[in-house]
């Protein structure tokens, strides 16, 4: 996707059952001061209702960083079961920053090897150098970015749309 931030999406477009597709533009996670992660080719997932989710690659986190949470694990009518990942940084522990899908069914199978963060769980996350603003609500996880418009299910009363 060439110039992901210049093109326009309303939430409301997006397909249900969701769409994943290629994120070809610089993501960062930062965390206690450190990048934590950092890719040129990530997935997002696009679900109507919601802010695209960003899947980065298992490789763009430092090896160890990334540990397997005591948070349950939850299951996604579309995606499978998603276990949950903390990171692990010299003095401070970020519970539940993230999932991932060790096994997703079809046709999700892409989602395999890759990380989901959560922006309200880190201190930033960016797509080609843009703050992302976290989704409201504790569930989703969506990355909003100036062209993405809603209203947006997460936040306080919106669980029911």
């Amino acid at each position: 996707m060439v110039g992901y931030l210049l093109q326009h999406e309303n939430v409301w477009d997006y397909p249900r059952p969701p769409r994943v597709e290629p994120v070809h533009a610089r993501i960062e996670v930062e965390a206690d001061g450190h990048l934590v992660a950092a890719c040129d080719q990530a997935l997002r997932v696009l679900e109507t209702s919601h802010p695209p989710t960003v899947y980065l690659p298992w490789e763009a986190f430092p090896e160890g960083l990334l540990v397997p949470s005591s948070t349950r694990s939850t299951w996604c009518e579309f995606k499978g079961r998603a276990s949950y990942l903390d990171i692990v940084l010299p003095g401070t522990r970020r519970t539940a920053a993230g999932w991932t899908y060790a096994a997703p069914v079809a046709p999700y199978e892409a989602l395999a090897r890759h990380v989901a963060i959560y922006p309200s769980r880190v201190d930033a996350c960016r797509i080609d150098g843009v703050p992302v603003q976290a989704q409201a609500g504790d569930f989703y996880g969506g990355w909003i970015t100036p062209n993405i418009e809603g209203p947006f299910k997460g936040g306080p009363g919106t669980m029911g749309w």
